[in-house]
C-alpha cells in the first residue's frame, strides 16, 4: 500500500514542488495520511525555494509552496518512499539509473494517472514560462492519483 510519495523533476524548483503541494492538499482533504516530498535529479538548486512564477501560479489556485526547498534525489529515497513519481520521461530514466540494487519503490510517470489528458509529461514551466498550464495538468494528475489511493 502506498503511504509515501516522492515527486521528482529536474531541479526541484518548479514541477515537483508544485506536485508535492497540490497532492498534499488533496490527500489531506481526502483523509489520506501520506508522507509527501519532492526532489530533483540534479543538485543545481539545492536549498532554493520554488521559482517565483510557479509560487505565484500555485498561490492563485490556493496552494502555498513558498516554504518548500529544493533537494536532490538520494539513494535513501528509494527505500523511504513507496512511490516515486517522475514529471517526464528523462526524469524517469534518471530515476532508473539512480536506483540502487534491491530498491523497493515503484517509479512511474505522473501523467500515467491521467491518460485522458493525452499528456505524456508535465512540461517544464521553468523553461516554457507556462506556469498556469503546468499547474492545471499537475492538478488533474494529482486528483487522479489521490482518487486511486483513496479507492484502495
Amino acid at each position: 500500500m502506498t503511504r509515501s510519495i516522492l515527486f521528482v523533476c529536474l531541479g526541484n524548483i518548479c514541477r515537483s514542488p508544485t506536485a508535492e503541494g497540490v497532492t498534499r492538499k488533496l490527500a489531506a482533504a481526502a483523509g489520506l495520511d501520506l508522507v509527501i516530498d519532492s526532489a530533483g535529479t540534479g543538485n543545481w538548486h539545492a536549498g532554493e525555494p520554488p521559482c517565483p512564477g510557479m509560487v505565484r501560479a500555485a498561490a492563485v489556485s490556493g496552494y502555498d509552496i513558498s516554504g518548500l526547498r529544493a533537494r536532490q534525489l538520494t539513494r535513501a529515497d528509494f527505500s523511504r518512499f513507496d512511490l516515486i513519481v517522475a514529471m517526464d520521461g528523462q526524469n524517469l530514466a534518471d530515476i532508473a539509473r539512480a536506483r540502487p540494487p534491491g530498491a523497493t519503490a515503484e517509479a512511474r510517470l505522473f501523467t500515467d494517472y491521467a491518460p485522458e489528458t493525452g499528456a505524456t509529461e508535465v512540461p517544464d514551466a521553468y523553461y516554457t514560462q507556462d506556469y498556469s498550464g503546468a499547474l492545471d495538468l499537475i492538478e488533474i494528475c494529482a486528483e487522479r492519483l489521490v482518487a486511486a489511493l483513496a479507492a484502495r
